[in-house]
């Protein structure tokens, strides 16, 4: 419970991060640093657990199948994610990115022959009216949106973030060693990316220590903290898996406090409204019946 908890708060804070560290840099830039610096934290962490081996034990047929993912996450997801955040009011971008789970479900069907039972749709349903809810600022009928190429943006994150966890559902790596090895593999795509339609970052203590903030939170001991957590949980005396799970409910709560002390944004009743229909369908869709083909 104190790793998930740890995890959380840290989770709760990262939205902030991406809206203040794309005051100075853009989207591409901001992904650079925070890769560069995720790559070190993650090989660092490896190091300390004696573990760092396993990325040349990797097979040839899992080093290349982390290599792909590679291109999904981090190169596609939190390139999409950030420039939607960038286009984005905070505390709209995170809530949408929280039907992640839903997406996951809806793309489980012709993935992995999952058939969704009529609770399951319900729950579909209830989360993506509270991303309408959320998006038209509470005026769905008027569809006054702050940006709609941001809206498109921060659903279509979720579409690859949850390709990247499904395809990852066959890996046979250490977790840490596969999630590194991606990192390593797409920073390249990221660096060319950066080179082509952008500029490498300023050299200024701002914006580098935002990356940073980025980048060892959002995408490095966060990761090691949580499966930290699932593995304690998982054991007898644990409490179990799903009561720490559950845990990250408070996330996009805490995350509104954040931002709302820490961006300056007025966090609208609609925002709130919206992420309660958008958790709720979250929760009815954990524990809604599916049937496997």
């Amino acid at each position: 419970m104190l790793y998930g908890l740890a995890t959380v708060s840290i989770w709760s804070t990262v939205a902030s991060a991406f809206k203040i560290a794309l005051r100075d840099l853009d989207p591409l830039q901001l992904l650079l640093c925070a890769c560069a610096v995720s790559i070190a934290a993650l090989a660092g962490i490896l190091l300390l657990q004696g573990k760092l081996g396993e990325l040349v034990r990797m097979g040839r047929k899992e080093t290349l199948r982390c290599a792909l993912l590679g291109l999904l996450n981090p190169f596609l997801y939190y390139t999409i994610l950030f420039k939607a955040y960038d286009l984005l009011p905070a505390q709209e971008a995170q809530p949408i990115n929280y039907t992640w789970a839903v997406t996951l479900s809806l793309l489980s069907v012709p993935l992995l022959g999952q058939k969704l039972s009529l609770k399951a749709l319900a729950a579909i349903l209830l989360s993506y009216l509270g991303v309408v809810v959320i998006s038209t600022h509470g005026d769905p009928l008027g569809m006054q949106f702050s940006s709609l190429p941001g809206v498109a943006l921060a659903l279509g994150s979720t579409i690859i973030w949850a390709l990247y966890w499904i395809f990852n559902t066959r890996s046979q790596a250490n977790p840490m060693a596969g999630l590194l090895m991606s990192f390593l593999t797409g920073f390249p795509f990221i660096l060319a990316a950066t080179l082509l339609f952008s500029g490498l970052p300023p050299l200024a203590a701002g914006p580098l220590l935002a990356a940073t903030y980025v980048g060892l939170f959002e995408m490095g001991i966060t990761f090691a903290l949580w499966l930290t957590a699932m593995k304690y949980a998982a054991r007898p005396d644990g409490g179990g898996t799903a009561r720490v799970a559950n845990l990250i409910f408070l996330s996009p709560f805490l995350s509104l406090v954040f931002i709302h002390f820490l961006v300056g944004e007025i966090i609208h009743p609609a925002t709130v409204a919206g992420l309660a229909f958008i958790l709720a369908g979250n929760a009815l869709m954990q524990y809604a019946p599916r049937k496997r083909a």
